[in-house]
């Protein structure tokens, strides 16, 4: 059994038909990439695992057990956390407190101080800024930030939604390179991301949408091999 499963899922904007009967898996300890053009569907796919929307038709499951009944914030307590495209930090907050924020469910006081050394270990920057208001840190730093405050919350499954976009490319190595350290970690990863050829080099498996259906599936390395795939997102 794959720890998540989405089956047969159809979500609509309005009378828009956004995905149109998809099925993605994902199993533990992976990094499974979902790219695609703009509009193809691929954060519509995470928020309807978040519950952030309710399709109308088909199932998310999480270890076999379906996640239709329960709202965004128990899903999150079931180990499913998404770092949202655009990073949308609390920005009036200090990098502590927004740090904190991920763990607000949490009572483990002792295992949250572990954990926030986890996350200055992944992103020594944020230890040189905790005080510092969230909204004056630069693009790269909010993104470590959004990311961070995601694993404070001890996620079986990480969301990541366009985590390189708007990123100076030598701050895009740096972020990919930790989102596989994550994953090395224990944590397994389904991950949005416009730049395809870096999603593919960690990912171990990956889907194409188009226009709200799945076009094509398959290990990275048979995706980085299609010349469909490298036509359309790899410049090749």
């Amino acid at each position: 059994m794959a720890l998540l499963e989405v089956q047969d899922l159809h979500v609509y904007y309005g009378h828009i038909h956004a995905l149109k009967g998809i099925s993605v898996a994902v199993e533990a300890g992976e990094i499974v990439t979902l790219i695609g053009a703009n509009g193809a569907g691929k954060s519509t796919t995470l928020n309807a695992i978040s519950g952030l929307l309710r399709p109308r038709q088909g199932r998310v499951l999480l270890g076999g057990q379906d996640l239709a009944a329960y709202p965004p914030h128990e899903i999150v307590g079931r180990g499913v956390v998404q770092v949202p495209e655009g990073r949308r930090i609390f920005g009036r907050l200090t990098v502590r407190e927004n740090l904190e924020m991920g763990a607000f469910r949490r009572t483990d006081r002792a295992a949250i101080e572990e954990d926030l050394e986890r996350v200055f270990a992944l992103f020594p920057r944020l230890r040189e800024r905790l005080q510092q208001v969230a909204g004056t840190l630069s693009g790269g730093e909010q993104q470590m930030l959004a990311i961070g405050r995601g694993l404070m919350t001890r996620p079986t499954l990480l969301l990541l939604d366009e985590p390189s976009m708007g990123l100076a490319p030598v701050l895009v190595e740096q972020i990919f390179e930790t989102i596989r350290q994550i994953n090395a970690a224990g944590t397994t990863i389904l991950l949005v991301e416009q730049n395809a050829f870096m999603a593919l080099e960690i990912a171990h498996r990956g889907y194409v949408l188009q226009t709200g259906e799945i076009a094509l599936a398959g290990t990275a390395r048979e995706l980085q091999a299609n010349e469909e795939v490298r036509r359309a997102y790899l410049g090749g």
